[in-house]
């Protein structure tokens, strides 16, 4: 018998990364170009009828320069993301074999380099410590906000709310972390962290990202922490930093923030224009 011909339908491709299990759908924008919109970032997001992800990456070509864009998952765009930073940088140094590059973002240009077996450095920048830089809706000393539990706020291309507690198992996370999330002071939302010292220079921390939930680590919100602590005087600038998906190490240097620890490049797909269809 003769099998019956299949009709040709276009596919897209995408990579699915992951740091410490806070997870990402990478679209390289070099290669394949699709319309990304709020509804295909939802789409895409979901665990059940999509493929999932905390964080939507696009790699793009700006002239010399390799530019990433982030999306979260509810559709609202973020100007930093740590870890898929490091996820594409480890992709793209593993492509080019060089073991350093730069990467734009609206956060600005930032700096990554192979540190051996697999780990990968960015520099996130310097932390924005000014009220107006985070922002927050008015003038305010950001070490010690006038909320309970007294946090601290920062930038780091996206705003940060960094709480420092005696029992990190007594905070309900979701609760929580969804209320501060849309806290008056933060006009363009916030991340959420609660963080418990448990060693010199080591932290515990677990955080409410924002347009995502609960996730199993943020390196924007680790540097934000990290940075937080060290105002505080609770750490030193070079501090380990333990996730619920596993550790990163942080070093607010001269130079900027840096950010250490592993990547994992998961599979590769294609997304079927039926699947595109359906989110129109």
């Amino acid at each position: 018998m003769r099998a019956m011909a299949q009709e040709s339908t276009p596919t897209f491709p995408f990579m699915k990364m992951h740091g410490l299990g806070n997870d990402f759908v990478v679209l390289d924008a070099r290669v394949d170009t699709m319309e990304v919109t709020p509804a295909l970032a939802q789409g895409l997001a979901d665990r059940h009828t999509g493929v999932g992800f905390d964080q939507l990456a696009i790699i793009q070509e700006n002239g010399t320069q390799t530019h990433l864009t982030f999306l979260n998952a509810d559709g609202s765009t973020s100007a930093a993301c740590g870890n898929a930073t490091r996820c594409i940088a480890r992709y793209l140094m593993d492509e080019t074999g060089d073991t350093a590059l730069t990467l734009e973002t609206d956060r600005g240009v930032l700096h990554a380099t192979d540190q051996g077996n697999g780990i990968t450095s960015v520099n996130m920048g310097h932390p924005q410590l000014d009220w107006t830089e985070v922002p927050l809706a008015h003038a305010l000393d950001t070490l010690e906000l006038p909320i309970e539990g007294a946090p601290t706020a920062t930038g780091m291309g996206n705003p940060h709310c960094t709480f420092f507690v005696e029992n990190l198992a007594n905070v309900d996370l979701e609760t929580q972390g969804r209320a501060m999330e849309h806290h008056p002071l933060f006009p363009e939302r916030t991340n959420v962290q609660f963080a418990q010292l448990v060693g010199p220079n080591h932290l515990r921390m677990r955080v409410w990202e924002r347009g995502v939930g609960v996730t199993l680590a943020s390196g924007s919100s680790s540097c934000a922490t990290a940075v937080a602590a060290a105002r505080r005087g609770l750490t030193g600038r070079e501090v380990r930093i333990d996730l619920d998906g596993g550790t990163l190490h942080i070093d607010w240097r001269e130079d900027g923030v840096w950010m250490t620890g592993g990547t994992m490049h998961v599979f590769s797909g294609t997304l079927t224009q039926a699947f595109l269809d359906s989110l129109t």
